[in-house]
């Protein structure tokens, strides 16, 4: 029971991480609400690759995460 309030702490904290990335991308990109998801997903994966976009914390918690699972959580979000 333990572990599960934990995984899901873990998947909350995942899930602000990436909608802070998606602000702060948009920022950058002010046509990123057009694009399709699977780009918006491929520019978070190259952001989370770099060592110097994330704290430790923040990579420890999206080591795991590929392009397509990014895509999958952003489509949850939406």
């Amino acid at each position: 029971m333990l572990e599960d309030k934990k995984e899901d702490l873990s998947g909350e904290k995942v899930k602000r991480l990436l909608e802070r990335m998606v602000r702060d991308l948009g920022r950058e990109h002010p046509d990123l609400y057009y694009q399709p998801t699977s780009h918006i997903a491929r520019l978070l994966h190259e952001r989370i690759a770099k060592a110097d976009t994330l704290n430790g914390e923040e990579r420890e918690l999206t080591a795991h995460l590929g392009q397509r699972d990014i895509q999958v959580l952003l489509s949850m979000n939406s």
